[in-house]
């Protein structure tokens, strides 16, 4: 019994196998028919292993989690040919986009099969033949451009069908004919037909053969009533209809006019255009790149073209086909299914937290295997290449682009913390998390990758990012993070920047040194060794007073109490002068010990007690 039914189920469960099989296959030979026909003179298609079972590895495929085709992005690829009817059979496409090539013949017919096509995108190609008149089925379609090409024969009526149509642009072909009556596009879509010499219609300049010419309508002129003297009815009632015909007029005027504007008007553009606008740029003014092109830019990611390692990945330079240099950011942890939206709207948040001293997002990569993060290239590195890695033949930084460096990383922190909502938290605040740009404007980068890495994590996150040496006590025995852990990474940040040393250095117990750097920094003021202290790159080159100033501001970041510390819209204060020299003087109030005070009464600038939580140590007010 239990044989006779093991059979049927085992042979119905390799029929659906069989079928999923047969789905997956058929998109996969689909798109291998199109790379038979296309040319590919930079083996751009050379991934697309027909004997794979499915195309979602290959690179310019996404697929969604039941591993069908949603997107072929092969725009900029050099590619000649012409496309095949079988794309047809990639039946939840969103977005096609093949823009930008040498692409030839016809538009298939097939396309109009893509009903869940959002986005086609044709354009800068070499097409010829008629626009599918099939295409009014996809009723998804947002965005059709299919300008910069040499179709010739009418507009399709069709087209005017798709009530979800966004963006229109026909433009720069060989069109001919009347332009279809507005129909769905009314006055609210964005048509471009321009450089179609042979169009006609009101939506062009030209008029089409037979049409009467456009003219306003004649203006309404009420007939004039002779009032009889004698008959005060019924001048009363031509009164009474005067009053009434002018104001008809007076309220018609305005529809009468703009209606007249209208026709007269030479339309190329029928609506401004949604919030959401091109599909190659996505959340807000971010670019989605293809992970090809991202390869390419980085020759397939380089061991050479590594900027950096962190704890979130590897940093490359690259160089984009417009030849713009960027930082491509692979972050290390592997994509898990379910979690796009949630990626794209950490992406989103990280991008809109746009200030002068923080490191702009430029663009993006998703694929299933990959996640990239595309940011601008900084010329001078980060604070930490600059500090330790620099080559002899370059110059230490000095002492006045410490100071700005200090307070731009300050206010570029202050504004994630007080002026994003919700609030950025860092959670790895560092000198290599510092970059420089062209000018050594300090710019702070990495934010929001915490939080990004996180995504598929609760709203509380138990891991502990960051670096040992700058996090804060309190995150790393309970790992709950606020401004506070930043305020703390900070703090020692500028301890790295004054003395030139890491956070955290095994080789300082070659001297039997502390190998944490505040504690090595405190038992220099203890010892009252300041010159020590001091980077010896600066060969003395720094005013005193303001170092002591620099070293109060990382000592009240750096407490061990998250509530005792200052928030970064203080720091930034204390750094412009304001509020200094209080703040410094109520924590002497409270940590200073007295006995230690009457140990050494006569010089007491430097004075350090001997509690683990805040080693407290008295420095001279800012002079």
């Amino acid at each position: 019994m239990g044989l006779n039914c093991f059979v049927p189920c085992l042979l119905l469960a390799m029929f659906f196998h069989s079928v999923f099989a047969v789905l997956a296959n058929l998109e996969g030979d689909a798109l291998h028919s199109l790379r038979t026909n296309l040319n590919d003179p930079n083996n751009v298609l050379q991934s697309w292993d027909p004997t794979l079972v499915n195309p979602c590895t290959w690179f310019h495929v996404t697929c969604n989690t039941d591993n069908s085709v949603i997107r072929l992005d092969l725009g900029n690829a050099q590619l000649s040919g012409s496309l095949v009817p079988q794309l047809g059979e990639l039946k939840n496409l969103q977005y096609l986009e093949l823009y930008s090539n040498n692409i030839t013949g016809e538009i298939p017919s097939d396309l109009g099969n893509l009903t869940n096509l959002v986005s086609l995108d044709l354009y800068l190609n070499s097409f010829t033949g008629q626009i599918p008149d099939t295409l009014g089925k996809l009723t998804k379609l947002r965005f059709l451009r299919l300008n910069n090409n040499s179709l010739t024969d009418q507009i399709p009526n069709s087209l005017t069908e798709i009530t979800a149509l966004q963006v229109l642009d026909l433009s720069n072909n060989n069109l001919s004919g009347e332009v279809p009556s507005t129909g769905s596009f009314s006055l609210f879509t964005p048509i471009s037909f321009a450089n179609n010499p042979l169009l006609c219609g009101p939506a062009t300049k030209n008029p089409c053969p037979g049409a009467p010419p456009f003219s306003p309508p004649p203006p309404f002129l009420p007939t004039p009533t002779i009032l009889n003297p004698g008959n005060s009815a019924s001048s009363t009632g031509a009164i009474a209809g005067g009053v009434a015909a002018c104001a008809a007029l007076f309220i018609a005027a305005p529809a009468l006019v703009f209606a007249w504007w209208r026709r007269r008007k030479p339309q190329e553009h029928f609506f401004d255009v949604p919030a959401e606008e091109d599909p190659e740029v996505h959340l807000g003014q971010l670019k989605r790149f293809s992970l090809r092109e991202l390869q390419v830019a980085s020759d397939s990611f380089n061991n050479k073209n590594i900027l950096g390692r962190g704890g979130f990945g590897k940093v490359y330079k690259g160089r984009l086909a417009d030849g713009s240099l960027v930082a491509v950011k692979r972050l290390k942890e592997e994509r898990t299914p379910g979690g796009e939206l949630q990626f794209q709207t950490e992406v989103e948040m990280i991008s809109m937290a746009v200030h002068r001293n923080l490191l702009r997002l430029r663009g993006f990569c998703m694929t299933p295997t990959e996640r990239l993060l595309v940011y601008p290239y900084m010329a001078n590195g980060s604070v930490a290449s600059c500090l330790r890695e620099r080559t002899p033949s370059e110059p230490p930084l000095d002492w006045p682009t410490r100071k700005r460096i200090s307070l731009g990383s300050a206010r570029g922190l202050s504004y994630l913390h007080d002026h994003c909502d919700p609030k950025i938290i860092h959670r790895d605040v560092k000198a290599a998390n510092i970059l420089l740009d062209e000018e050594f404007e300090a710019v702070v980068g990495d934010f929001g990758l915490a939080k990004l890495m996180d995504y598929k994590d609760t709203h509380v996150t138990t891991a502990v990012r960051g670096t040992i040496g700058h996090i804060a006590p309190e995150y790393l025995s309970t790992g709950k993070s606020s401004e506070k852990t930043d305020v703390f990474g900070y703090g020692i940040m500028l301890l790295e920047l004054i003395t030139g040393q890491r956070a955290f250095d095994l080789a300082r117990l070659a001297n039997d040194d502390d190998v944490m750097l505040l504690d090595w920094v405190k038992g220099l003021l203890k010892e009252r060794k300041l010159e020590m202290l001091v980077d010896p790159d600066l060969q003395k080159n720094y005013t005193e007073s303001e170092v002591e100033q620099l070293i109060q501001v990382a000592l009240l970041c750096t407490q061990g109490s998250p509530t005792d510390r200052p928030k970064m819209s203080d720091v930034v204060r204390m750094l412009e002068g304001d509020g200094l020299a209080e703040r410094w003087e109520e924590w002497q109030k409270i940590e200073v010990i007295q006995q230690e005070a009457e140990r050494n009464p006569h010089n007491s600038e430097w004075i350090l007690d001997s509690t683990y939580n805040l080693e407290a140590i008295e420095l001279s007010a800012p002079r």
